[in-house]
């Protein structure tokens, strides 16, 4: 007789442990179980144990040593760097002249009849009037310094990035070693680099040129890679079948068809340049960086602004005409013999203007042709000063918004980071990675953290980690609530549009001296020029990316009776999920670059000691403290980054 034996009963996992967050939280909570008294019995301390540092001062400071005694008599510097020098001042001062030589009014009709080549009427005269501009300022020749010293070091920079890119994006192999040089040099802070450059090249040009490559050349390098990667496959699959070589597939194929990337990468690559034109000027660049910085040494917030206009100018209208010349064609759909023949003719009638100033004796600008903004800006910044300080009845003066901010969030979150045990740190930073991403983000974070404490900087760090918490908070509120309503209404953006580039292309040092009339000395000011650096990005990201999302999800919400807010809230918000996220890392990134600055301002913990290392000569503290700025920004990246959003930023 047969017998009938029963199937084996499976045993389910409960419900909310099939979700795969909850599963990890599970066993994560199984684990810190096990681990956390362990922990606490063998390092019951809260600080970081002095026998897991590594102190870097002596070889550091012998590496210092070094270089200063050798640096007028080793045949590297004579051989090797000086000759680097040599041609860096040469290329420079070449362009000055020639921009010179051209004269004011040469200059202007160059930069309309390119900009009305590549992107039309109204930018032309839009670039034409960002120059005038310049010269009533009384900023011709700082103006014409910065753009000598900017032309060399983005032809450096877009050699340089092309060069790496085109490396990264013709070998797997090259690529991952590349990424994590390119993350470096996007990531750690300018000043913590400065002092190393200053050191082998001294004071002067080629050490601003060289700094600003250093900053400037990755965006070329990623998007290059990008956009050779990205090539249509079917298209280099033609090329090949008929027999062209892989150096002909290159030229004639791959290049062509990332167009766009390269030419996103030079947009980037410039403005990147001249957001370095006020820090280069504090190792002797010149120019309308200069101009600003002496202008904030002394408190004088109008000579700051009449020199900080011409780069936003200059910063708009390049990036005007880049973007222009990214989206296509700019011949309007004229042939290639009649677009050498516009271009012809512009070029012809530059020449013109220019040899008709230089004729005429008008090669500088005329100095009665010039306003005087400063005395009406720092009225009113006294203004401001005097009547939003304090003593403003109900709401309180800007001084005491600081205070309060200070006392109610940015004590208990820095006091609270630092009374955690280490190793708690590391176990949340492990979870919060872990959660969002695998096991090798979590491990990639915990790494990076337990360098800082590696590194002797625990402590400031999470002081810094505090900061940087709390400007990204302030920030995502502020862009997420002002990027809906630009996404939300026509005019909004348009409105916000002229306000955004004058934030993201004003160098940072501006507007840090009306930041400290307003809130005072301390880390609030910090915080708040965080803010104002980060804000602009935040809110362009989240505006593009809730007006991107599908129209036909947005009517069968409306057709099914959803209000304005129901839309946002359970269609847009949801959709929008790889933009916010991508804003979210956007404005942890633009946090950090500001803490340095924020460390000039009374912000202390690690941007102090960037700056005082760069002041002191101290390459030990201001190296150290820049890369553990560096391992906060990789921390955070992994915390906040999805793994597939990172897959897709290729990082």
């Amino acid at each position: 007789m047969a017998t009938v034996t029963a199937p084996a009963t499976r045993v389910s996992l409960p419900g909310f442990l099939k979700h795969r967050a909850a599963a990890k939280l599970a066993l994560l909570a199984l684990a810190a179980a096990i681990l956390v008294p362990l922990a606490d019995a063998q390092w019951a301390s809260g600080s970081w144990p002095a026998a897991l540092t590594v102190d870097l001062t002596q070889p550091l400071g012998r590496v210092s040593d070094w270089i200063i005694d050798n640096r007028d008599s080793h045949p590297l510097f004579l051989y090797g760097f000086g000759y680097v020098s040599n041609a860096v001042v040469l290329s420079v001062r070449a362009v000055y002249l020639v921009l010179l030589a051209a004269g004011w009014a040469g200059v202007t009709a160059v930069a309309a009849l390119v900009a009305w080549r590549v992107a039309g009427v109204r930018l032309g005269l839009g670039a034409a009037a960002a120059f005038l501009t310049c010269g009533l300022l009384g900023m011709w020749i700082p103006t014409m310094q910065t753009l000598a010293l900017m032309v060399v070091a983005v032809l450096v920079s877009v050699a340089v990035g092309a060069v790496l890119g085109l490396a990264a994006g013709l070998s797997d192999r090259m690529d991952r070693v590349l990424r994590p040089v390119l993350d470096t040099m996007q990531v750690l802070p300018a000043f913590a680099y400065l002092l190393p450059v200053v050191l082998v090249f001294g004071i002067g040009v080629p050490a601003a040129v060289l700094a600003t490559v250093v900053y400037a050349a990755p965006p070329m390098a990623r998007l290059t890679a990008l956009g050779l990667r990205g090539a249509d496959k079917e298209v280099l699959e033609a090329v090949e079948s008929l027999g062209a070589t892989s150096r002909q597939r290159l030229l004639t194929a791959r290049i062509p068809l990332a167009r766009k990337e390269l030419l996103l990468g030079l947009n980037q690559t410039i403005m990147m340049a001249l957001s370095m034109a006020v820090i280069a000027s504090v190792i002797g660049a010149g120019g309308l960086g200069d101009r600003v910085y002496q202008a904030l040494a002394s408190v004088d917030v109008g000579a700051a602004l009449a020199a900080g206009i011409p780069i936003v100018l200059l910063a708009v209208v390049l990036d005007r005409v880049t973007g222009a010349a990214g989206e296509g064609d700019s011949g309007g759909g004229h042939t290639g013999l009649s677009r050498r023949a516009g271009w012809a003719y512009a070029l012809a009638a530059a020449v013109a203007v220019a040899l008709v100033g230089r004729f005429a004796g008008r090669l500088d600008w005329p100095g009665s042709w010039t306003l005087n903004i400063a005395e009406p800006v720092n009225r009113a910044v006294d203004w401001m000063t005097d009547h939003l300080y304090s003593g403003v009845p109900v709401i309180g003066g800007t001084a005491d918004w600081a205070g309060h901010f200070t006392t109610w969030v940015l004590d208990p979150l820095r006091d609270g980071l630092q009374a955690l045990p280490w190793w708690s740190v590391l176990l949340i930073v492990a979870a919060l990675a872990w959660v969002i991403g695998t096991w090798r983000t979590a491990l990639t974070a915990v790494l990076a953290m337990a360098a800082i404490g590696v590194l002797g900087v625990w402590k400031p760090s999470l002081d810094t980690l505090s900061q940087v918490l709390a400007a990204v908070a302030v920030t995502l509120v502020l862009g997420f609530a002002t990027g809906i309503a630009a996404a939300r209404n026509d005019r909004v953006e348009r409105l916000l549009r002229p306000v955004l580039d004058v934030f993201q292309t004003m160098p940072q040092f501006v507007y840090l001296i009306p930041v400290v009339a307003l809130f005072g000395v301390g880390r609030a000011p910090a915080v708040a020029a965080a803010v104002v650096y980060a804000l602009p990005a935040v809110v362009r990201i989240t505006t593009q990316g809730l007006r991107q999302v599908d129209p036909a999800a947005l009517e069968s919400a409306r057709s099914l009776g959803a209000s304005s807010g129901q839309q946002i809230r359970q269609v847009q918000l949801p959709l929008a999920r790889p933009a916010l996220l991508l804003a979210l890392n956007q404005g942890v990134v633009l946090v950090l670059a500001v803490v340095i600055i924020g460390g000039l301002v009374g912000g202390g913990a690690l941007g102090y000691d960037v700056v005082f290392g760069l002041a002191q000569g101290d390459l030990a503290t201001g190296l150290v403290a820049g890369a553990a700025i560096v391992c906060l920004g990789l921390m955070l990246d992994r915390v906040t980054q999805p793994t597939e959003r990172r897959a897709k930023k290729g990082a």
